[in-house]
């Protein structure tokens, strides 16, 4: 009972400090997984035993390792499975002829080079006890492997899944998948049997025959399953038992045709019907469990088996470092070359290059097996664990530096249905920049109010004018099969379905062409809209009210993010539900913050001729009263006396300046505030007056941040109205 008590108190640890390991990692723009496996390395000898090593001892002794083996080794099947559940053929529509050119030659490139590499490796690191034939296949196929599943979720991150590059390199590292473990499935059939002998190729005849019976066989059975799910339209916990008895089962067959467990289990979820229901809810019922629970014990087990304390003379780190440049260029120059020959340009194939050095997981996999069958050494897996650590960490920066964020929407294969529209707009006129505002819409369903009011601002037939709602996905873990291309291509056409919806109820029905949506995938949400803000060039990012469910703070959380890092003006909607625009109120107290509220209330007065606009100045006694800024007062002048008549000044003394606007704002239909330092702002927070204002406020509230006072949201506008005065900047 003591020996369960301490696997259970292990796999505490283990779940806990891979979530908080994964999360820093995600926070620097890295997969999760990474840091988990970084979680696993930091519980073994490399750290935890060399700081605390009596700790280490006690709270991992060796009779409990057997155990996190077995557990690991159940995670493996269904994770496997899960992989060739994902292994959809529709990978395998882009660029074909290519991909497999291309592919194949970043297998032969890298396994030739590896080979090569064993010549200098094998007296130096071998154990002695492995043919140099198993070991030259093993350490070959090694090199040879991309983890396809962090390579779709580093697509999908990176919302490359709709791009040349993207689906090239899903359809590359598709082939490119299936062809390595078959490499690896010969190269563990020589390794258990010692050379290629009669009983290897036994082994490998097996094996293909095994294959074959999956693929004909067992998909007609499994192609009635998936019958019985379009009746159903659900699993029933007795078929979820078959459907696992079944992984399990074909795992101990591959076992005993001499190959490994993994192999039944991946071959199972590959033959696996791909009717998208089945394996959506099929994905999603056993995923949970073996992401969060077992593969964390995977990268423990592994951590515990890495060493890197053995790599202690720099003779070894220099052979280290070969085996990592031999693993980076062969894969690197094998799939450069290759793309090239086949017509896709420098900048897509040197991206290809970086993506398909990936290899994440599936390495972690693939070196443990070598490690169990004893082919490799434990200093070699060492060297190889760095090695999968270092090629998956640089995919993503490296990608970024070839293939910036902001060439990847040019890239998309789709019509810029944008620059025709403000083509139109400015056909035989000198060019005027659009009006542009972004409005990240979480949900669509509930913020038809906020594309109202972004139109109301921007529209008004004098300027081009583009509205887009921003719409981005995030998702928490980077390979859950809710990220999968596939799946992510499924869930950002219903999110468009859903934002048209909206769009199409708007009136009149000519405002809705100039609105555009952008919906993509994003790890950092309001990272991401500061990002696309600044690409577009946008005037003014409009977002909806959100209260964090963790948080006092009423307006923190992204939306207080999103204040703190976009490099434009931003505007916070306060949504009361009423749809009326025709009476507005400014709080004013003479600061950057109110002027852009004062500016975006000109701009409704300009564009709507029924509107009326109060300018409400709070003073407590003795206190003098601000003036307008010199922009502003520039501005007032300009405005024609149809506009002017309008607006009304109101100076007011209370000892209460929230009270004040409280009261005001119930005779008005939108009120514009400022974030005042006047009445204290904080960090990531539009302060304490704006809170406040936020929940007692009668009338919907517009709260504004001004960012840059070189931005005009008025020049363009008032100088189409009074063409004698000079647009202001």
């Amino acid at each position: 009972m003591h020996i369960v008590i301490l696997v259970l108190v292990e796999v505490l640890i283990v779940i806990g400090l891979s979530r908080l390991v994964g999360l820093a990692f995600r926070s620097i723009k890295q997969p999760l997984v990474i840091g988990e496996i970084v979680a696993g390395i930091m519980l073994g000898p490399s750290l935890f035993g060399l700081i605390a090593p009596h700790a280490a001892v006690t709270l991992f002794p060796p009779e409990t390792i057997p155990y996190l083996n077995v557990l690991s080794q159940v995670g493996l099947i269904f994770f496997m499975f899960l992989i060739g559940l994902e292994l959809n053929p529709k990978y395998l529509g882009g660029q074909l002829e290519i991909a497999i050119l291309t592919s194949h030659v970043s297998i032969l490139v890298p396994f030739s080079l590896g080979t090569l590499l064993a010549v200098v490796l094998y007296p130096l690191v071998s154990n002695g006890t492995v043919s140099f034939t198993a070991f030259a296949l093993f350490l070959g196929a090694a090199m040879s492997i991309t983890a396809f599943p962090v390579l779709a979720r580093i697509i999908t991150e990176n919302n490359l899944q709709g791009t040349r590059l993207g689906t090239l390199a899903l359809t590359c590292a598709a082939v490119d998948d299936v062809t390595a473990w078959c490499l690896l499935a010969i190269a563990i059939a020589v390794a258990r049997n010692g050379s290629i002998d009669q009983q290897a190729v036994l082994t490998i005849l097996a094996s293909l025959l095994y294959i074959g019976f999956m693929f004909t066989v067992g998909r007609w059975f499994l192609k009635r399953l998936a019958t019985y799910h379009r009746r159903t339209g659900r699993l029933s916990q007795f078929v979820l038992a078959g459907i696992y008895m079944a992984v399990v089962a074909s795992a101990l067959i591959t076992e005993l045709i001499g190959i490994h467990l993994i192999f039944g289990a991946f071959l199972l979820g590959a033959a696996m019907p791909k009717n998208a229901d089945l394996v959506r809810e099929l994905a999603i019922k056993t995923e949970d469990f073996v992401l969060i629970f077992l593969l964390p014990i995977f990268f423990a087990y592994s951590g515990l088996r890495t060493q890197i304390g053995l790599l202690n003379r720099p003779e070894l780190w220099l052979l280290c470092g070969l085996v990592l440049g031999v693993a980076i260029a062969g894969k690197y120059i094998g799939t450069y070359v290759a793309a090239r020959v086949g017509g896709v340009n420098k900048r897509e194939a040197s991206a290809l290059g970086w993506l398909m050095n990936t290899r994440g997981l599936t390495e972690l996999i693939v070196l443990n097996i070598g490690l169990e069958l004893g082919v490799i050494s434990p200093l070699l897996f060492t060297m190889l664990v760095i090695m999968a650590l270092v090629t998956t960490f640089m995919t993503s920066p490296l990608l970024e530096w070839t293939y910036p964020k902001k060439l990847i929407r040019l890239d998309v294969v789709e019509p810029d249905s944008e620059a025709e529209t403000v083509t139109e707009v400015t056909a035989g006129e000198s060019y005027v920049r659009p009006y542009r505002i972004l409005v990240p819409v979480a949900n669509p369903s509930t913020q038809k109010g906020l594309l109202q009011l972004a139109v109301a601002i921007s529209l008004n037939y004098r300027q081009p004018t583009i509205v887009n709602p921003l719409s981005l996905i995030e998702f928490e873990e980077d390979y859950g099969f809710e990220s999968t291309p596939i799946e992510v291509d499924r869930l950002i056409t219903q999110r468009q379905q859903q934002l048209e919806e909206v769009i199409n109820t708007l009136e009149p029905p000519t405002i809705r062409s100039h609105l555009h949506p952008i919906v993509g995938i994003s790890s950092n949400v309001a990272r991401e809209t500061a990002q696309i803000a600044k690409n577009e060039q946008a005037d003014l990012i409009l977002v909806g009210w959100h209260r964090p469910a963790f948080s006092t703070n009423r307006l923190g959380g992204r939306v207080g993010q999103i204040l703190s890092t976009a490099p434009v003006d931003v505007a916070v909607f306060v949504d009361r539900g009423g749809e009326r625009l025709e009476n507005l109120l400014v709080p004013y107290s003479a600061n950057t913050h109110d002027d852009l509220a004062l500016i975006l209330a000109l701009r409704l007065l300009l564009n709507r001729d029924t509107c009326m606009l109060q300018i409400l100045r709070v003073v407590s006694e003795n206190q003098v009263k601000d003036e307008l800024s010199y922009e502003l007062h520039t501005m007032m002048g300009q405005l024609p006396t149809s506009v002017s008549d309008r607006i009304e000044i109101k100076t007011i003394e209370a000892p209460e300046p929230i009270q004040a606007v409280v009261t005001a704002s119930e005779t008005v239909d939108l009120t514009i505030a400022g974030t005042s330092r006047a009445w204290g702002i904080e960090r990531q927070t539009l302060g304490r007056y704006t809170d406040q204002l936020a929940i007692q406020c009668r009338s919907s509230l517009l709260i504004t941040r001004r960012y840059s006072q070189v931005t005009s949201h008025l020049a363009s506008v008032l100088s189409e109205v009074n063409p004698q005065s000079p647009a202001l900047r």
